[in-house]
């Protein structure tokens, strides 16, 4: 299986295995899998998941997003070698010398969704050498107030529209959905990715990404492709035939 080496100032830090069917979370909450104390680092920043015989590193809206090989990527199939920077930190991919590689069809097909960085850097750079605006005058409105974080007491759920019936509760921090069989969700379909989407719980809310597939995913109607969408309820997501309407409800919580 392969390894994540992270790398602090050019030392290693510590070295992880990872295991296929299972994910890592990777953040500055020490509930992380793989904890960064960097106030660089988001709570919950990315995610490495298991998808058949490979593994993707998938941004969790992150604030400061992560990079893959000097690219500001929201999801990536990781390659043997591949770099991913978080903050000051770095995590580096590396399969074992006597494995072989995964030759996954899916990631040839879409194998990073990535944006050039040059702007986006120096637009960062700019932003933190000039971090207060001038005072706005008496009349203008106030600002927005920071977005709430989601309370442990709510929830959220899909229930089937076409494709299938029922609800299901999205229990764990990340829900796969896709045509793998070993998904939370199986969406059938040949240009159904094997993982097609992820929905991730975060401090914000419920976050969908696209991963894979010649079939991308729509959230009210709207194609989604590298940009995240934070869901609200009542959102409609279709993936291929299979349609699902977005749910948040307050639940109870049984005391330990």
């Amino acid at each position: 299986m392969p390894t994540l080496t992270l790398i602090f100032k050019n030392e290693a830090m510590a070295l992880f295995d990872l295991k296929q069917g299972r994910s890592l979370t990777i953040g500055r909450r020490n509930d992380n899998d793989i904890m960064i104390n960097n106030l660089a680092v988001s709570g919950y920043h990315g995610k490495i998941d298991s998808v058949g015989d490979g593994f993707v590193y998938i941004d969790l809206q992150s604030k400061n997003g992560s990079f893959v090989n000097e690219k500001l990527i929201n999801s990536h199939w990781l390659e043997d070698g591949d770099m991913v920077s978080i903050g000051k930190h770095s995590l580096v991919f590396a399969y074992n010398p006597e494995e072989l590689h995964p030759d996954d069809q899916d990631a040839k097909m879409e194998k990073t969704m990535a944006m050039d960085t040059n702007h986006y850097r120096a637009m960062m750079k700019k932003s933190k050498s000039n971090p207060d605006p001038p005072s706005a005058p008496s009349s203008a409105p106030p600002p927005a107030p920071p977005p709430q974080k989601l309370s442990k007491r709510i929830r959220g759920f899909l229930s089937y529209l076409t494709g299938g019936e029922g609800h299901i509760r999205l229990r764990s921090k990340l829900t796969k959905i896709g045509r793998d069989a070993a998904s939370d969700i199986v969406v059938k379909g040949f240009t159904i990715g094997k993982t097609a989407v992820t929905i991730s719980r975060t401090d914000e809310g419920y976050v969908l990404n696209y991963v894979g597939g010649m079939t991308k995913p729509r959230v009210n109607d709207q194609k989604v492709t590298k940009k995240a969408v934070i869901l609200k309820g009542s959102d409609i997501i279709d993936i291929g035939s299979t349609k699902l309407k977005f749910v948040l409800r307050k639940v109870k919580i049984k005391p330990h």
